[in-house]
């Protein structure tokens, strides 16, 4: 698995894989692409982490249509280049303020 952060008010785009933009009629499905629950704060912004599959190299992150946060409107659209892996990402979690966001469980 690999790993990214995103802000709130952010969503992902387009997904590269190794041999192009991702492909649902060739995969026959989307990329596993999933918030975790955990976050951390970064200069007041709330940075969510994501795990994405193996098979993903690349993803383009740009603001939801209602976005608030000032980097959201001062930046027309981001592309991640970079993705983490689960070393980085618990290193980073260890060394930044954390937040967890309770899981929504059903009874």
């Amino acid at each position: 698995m690999k790993y990214f952060f995103l802000s709130d008010g952010w969503m992902v785009g387009r997904v590269w894989e190794f041999g192009g933009l991702w492909n649902i009629h060739s995969w026959r499905r989307e990329p596993e692409i999933q918030q975790m629950n955990l976050c951390i704060l970064e200069q007041g912004e709330k940075l969510w982490l994501y795990r994405v599959e193996e098979a993903v190299l690349m993803v383009e992150v740009k603001p939801t249509p209602d976005a608030t946060s000032d980097s959201a409107k001062n930046i027309g659209q981001v592309v991640l280049k970079r993705l983490i892996t689960a070393e980085q990402a618990l290193e980073r979690l260890a060394t930044a303020q954390t937040w967890s966001s309770p899981l929504s469980l059903e009874s």
